[in-house]
């Protein structure tokens, strides 16, 4: 073989090495187009249900998910209203309590004031139309809560921050403004989507690390921001439905000044630990608070002193007569009970500004 010929073979073999490897082998390395098929169906599903359920906030006109219907939130606050009987059932106080007597009468003040705020702000049908049930449970704990479907609890904890009626109607306008609001399903419907999507993450990477990411992203970055959103929101709503009720809305500055002053007191000069930053917590700070109150409050007081501040006058005139009588037969009641004469000091108007101590 002459050696024109075996350069030529040679070339040949090296233009056969340098040949692009065939399609076959390169589509190896590509996942199969069926595999996108599902996650982008269920990325176009996510995408259509949740623009489908936008919904408005009332009053603040916050953009905000709601997937469960209103029928639904009020059947998990009867189930736990349910549960919340038997958990407490040693330590609820009776109706003709004192203190429910108050919060009985506080409450429908602001169930009124409620139901006028959902025909101005809500759709129609949106807001449970049940009656308000109203129970106070002995405890230390300070709080109270609305569960949906109209269900109110005020642990006795409470009245030491709330110290008179205005007081206490800006904690309970805050509670039952997050019932307003929808803040329950609005919640449930967050945690659900997260859900689906923490799950999908396991598609891309079954290893399960972009999922365990993905969780505490989630909570540092959606969670807490909307749980203080819903915080604020309540807020807001609270002091004008206290207003429209003819409560004094600047006892909610009371009230928070006080919390933050418990909690101020309760750091022992060992410890000297502050607050934890805002941003991991569910709440916003006390002085964050009190600066939105202060920023809200010439709106709430127009609405408190509106007509010239008569029918307030008027309403707050009936409140102070309906605290008497209260006072007057709560006496009576615990006389009779304990086989008591009338002290020769007794004035049964001694209470018109009742200092709840229970």
């Amino acid at each position: 073989m002459s050696n024109r010929q075996t350069n030529s073979k040679f070339q040949w073999q090296q233009r056969q090495t340098r040949r692009p490897l065939p399609l076959g082998r390169h589509m190896k390395q590509i996942p199969p187009a069926y595999m996108y098929v599902p996650v982008l169906g269920i990325s176009g599903i996510l995408a259509y249900g949740y623009y489908s359920c936008l919904d408005e906030a009332p009053l603040t006109k916050r953009k905000r998910l709601i997937a469960t219907s209103p029928r639904f939130e009020r059947q998990l606050g009867d189930e736990e209203y349910a549960k919340l009987l038997k958990q407490f059932k040693s330590k609820i106080l009776p109706p003709e309590h004192r203190a429910c007597i108050t919060v009985r009468r506080v409450g429908s003040r602001i169930a009124e004031a409620g139901k006028k705020f959902s025909e101005e702000h809500l759709p129609p049908n949106s807001i449970s139309s049940a009656p308000y049930t109203y129970t106070v449970v002995r405890s230390d704990m300070a709080n109270a809560f609305v569960l949906p479907n109209n269900h109110v609890f005020v642990l006795t904890g409470l009245f030491k921050y709330a110290r008179d009626e205005d007081e206490l109607a800006a904690v309970m306008g805050h509670e039952m403004a997050h019932n307003l609001a929808r803040h329950v399903g609005e919640k449930v419907s967050n945690s659900f989507i997260i859900s689906i999507i923490a799950r999908l993450s396991l598609i891309f990477d079954p290893s399960g690390f972009l999922y365990m990411v993905f969780l505490p992203a989630s909570a540092l970055l959606h969670d807490l921001p909307h749980s203080r959103d819903a915080e604020v929101e309540a807020d807001h709503i609270g002091i004008h439905l206290a207003a429209e009720a003819c409560y004094d809305p600047r006892a909610a500055s009371r009230v928070f000044s006080a919390m933050k002053e418990s909690a101020n007191c309760n750091r022992t000069s060992k410890m000297k630990r502050k607050d934890p930053p805002e941003f991991i917590s569910t709440h916003p700070s006390y002085d964050s608070r009190l600066s939105n109150f202060e920023k809200w409050m010439p709106d709430a007081l127009a609405k408190f002193d509106a007509d010239g501040g008569l029918k307030c006058q008027r309403i707050r005139g009936e409140m102070k007569l309906a605290r008497k009588r209260a006072a007057e037969l709560a006496a009576r009641r615990e006389r009779m009970e304990l086989g008591m004469s009338r002290p020769q000091h007794y004035d049964p108007f001694r209470d018109e500004q009742p200092q709840f101590k229970w």
